[in-house]
């Protein structure tokens, strides 16, 4: 009997037991994450005046998101590839259901309730578009991927999602699902000379495009022009950002003195706004350190795609990798007045259920392919 569990234990691929499993996890990791979170309470702490109004959640929602990704984790990534396209259906079919049936707020009708959960399926449809794509490209052929047909599958899988998600509207996520697909499409082999095309595309659309778009969404591209020229209105969040920026200087004003986010001239600050609140409150170095714990994240992720063998967990730790950037990159830019204000979190530093919760998952799969990145999947289809 001892000798049978010993096999298992020392098997990597099939017979993997979860206490090996448990160990082939990089903790390191999860001690980043649980960091990253930290840097979440201690901002929301502030935020709130004290833990009841955001921290706390936060805590909460990140222990269960902890469980929930160390859970996945130990799932076998081939199980996982198995049912990818019963997740991207999923997702398609919540995005459906939240237009319409679900909640409107701040104008748009971005969410809808499971149970006491109040879900933003554009947040989910990332992680699960990303699953999809790899499912589809996992054992593709570079002969393959180099035939316009073969491709048109994945652009419609790309698309309908897109195109749902600015129906709510929510340009932002949009604009992110698109180009997480596209780095999918990118890592698979698709040619460079299909994204010029594309993109050359997407410039001579951009007029027609821009005419399409809400009253409130082009407001928002006039003001990052020019953020004064509407200083109480549309401009007012970027220039009380840029504020809090500047009086922050080196170091900060300490812990709970920032005078922007306390006196309620920061708006947003528990979401949007969080790492401006961050950057007042312990300066240029303090939000140093952060961008320096989420860009360790974001080179993990790629590290996984790199040391994985297999074409699925290359692919889901790539789109996984580039999602987490994005949403930094879009905060942070967005928050410093360098791109137009688009209502994107900070991943595990904002306030927000949907965001961590998708967060984590996506975590769990890429701990998944961490742990199986040995795993055969068989041989490429021509």
């Amino acid at each position: 009997m001892s000798g049978t569990f010993e096999r298992r234990l020392l098997t990597r691929d099939r017979g993997a037991g979860i206490l090996q499993k448990l160990w082939l996890i990089p903790w390191s990791f999860v001690l980043l994450l649980c960091a990253v979170a930290a840097v979440g309470y201690v901002a929301l702490y502030s935020a709130g005046g004290g833990p009841e109004a955001y921290a706390a959640k936060h805590a909460i929602r990140f222990g269960f998101g902890l469980v929930l990704m160390l859970g996945i984790a130990l799932i076998d990534i081939r199980f996982v590839a198995r049912f990818a396209w019963v997740g991207y259906l999923g997702g398609v079919a919540l995005l459906v259901l939240v237009l319409l049936h679900g909640n409107v707020g701040k104008g748009a009708q971005r969410w809808i309730d499971i149970g006491p959960l109040q879900l933003q399926p554009s947040e989910l449809m990332k992680i699960m578009l990303v699953l999809g794509l790899a499912a589809w490209f996992q054992r593709a052929s570079w002969e393959r991927i180099g035939n316009p047909l073969f491709l048109v599958p994945p652009v419609l899988m790309v698309l309908v999602p897109v195109g749902l998600i600015l129906k709510q509207p929510n340009l932002g996520t949009g604009l992110i699902t698109a180009m997480v697909g596209g780095a999918v499409f990118f890592a698979a082999g698709v040619r460079i000379w299909k994204f010029a095309l594309i993109l050359a595309g997407a410039g001579l659309a951009a007029p027609i495009a821009y005419r399409q778009l809400h009253d409130y969404q082009r407001a928002r591209i006039t003001t990052f022009l020019d953020p004064e020229s509407d200083p109480l209105g549309a401009g007012y969040n970027i220039i009380q950002s840029k504020i809090a920026l500047g009086s922050g200087g080196l170091w900060g004003k300490g812990f709970l003195q920032g005078t922007q986010g306390h006196l309620n001239f920061l708006p947003e600050k528990q979401t949007d706004f969080i790492f401006t609140m961050i950057a007042e409150e312990f300066g240029l170095v303090g939000a140093l350190v952060v961008l320096g714990l989420l860009a360790l994240v974001v080179l993990f992720c790629f590290a996984v795609a790199l040391r994985c063998r297999h074409q699925f967990g290359r692919l889901l730790a790539v789109g996984l990798g580039t999602n987490f950037f994005l949403y930094v990159f879009v905060n942070v830019a967005m928050v410093t007045g360098s791109i137009p204000v688009g209502g994107v979190p900070l991943p595990l530093i904002s306030h927000g259920g949907s965001a961590m919760l998708t967060t984590m998952l996506g975590f769990g799969l890429l701990l998944s392919v961490f742990v199986h990145r040995d795993a055969e999947f068989g041989p490429a289809r021509e």
